[in-house]
């Protein structure tokens, strides 16, 4: 799982009980994985048809730092699934884990689902090769 995306928690994102609020969350989860799917599949026709098991393990706070962890889990003919834990970035402690995360690509017209085209071979390669990139 790769941590590349990070974001301030603000008094906006806050619930009654002065932590980050679950929506707010779920929000940037959805956010971050589309961003990830769009990247991997190279398309941005892309809808989120799916996001299953969502796990809140600890809370933030206004002022902390939280990063987005993403991994490609499966790749079908038309879809990919996304893994996206959110941490701490600082305790590393666990925020939230979404599993699950579907997105399916779709004609741009038609807003069927269509094949993209990638194998779960190719995505890790691709990934692989972006982070020895990040490291130049």
């Amino acid at each position: 799982m790769h941590f590349l995306s990070r974001r301030l928690v603000m008094p906006n994102d806050l619930n009654y009980a002065n932590s980050l609020f679950g929506g707010r969350a779920l929000e940037w989860i959805d956010e971050e994985a589309a961003i990830y799917a769009i990247c991997q599949l190279e398309t941005n026709c892309l809808v989120t048809k799916h996001i299953g098991a969502i796990s809140f393990e600890s809370a933030a706070f206004q002022g902390d730092v939280v990063e987005f962890g993403l991994a490609t889990k499966k790749v079908g003919r038309t879809s990919i699934t996304i893994t996206c834990l959110v941490r701490n970035k600082i305790t590393k402690k666990s925020i939230c884990l979404a599993d699950d995360i579907v997105f399916v690509k779709v004609d741009s017209q038609t807003r069927q689902p269509i094949p993209h085209g990638k194998t779960l071979e190719q995505l890790t390669k691709q990934a692989e090769a972006e982070m020895n990139s990040l490291n130049d």
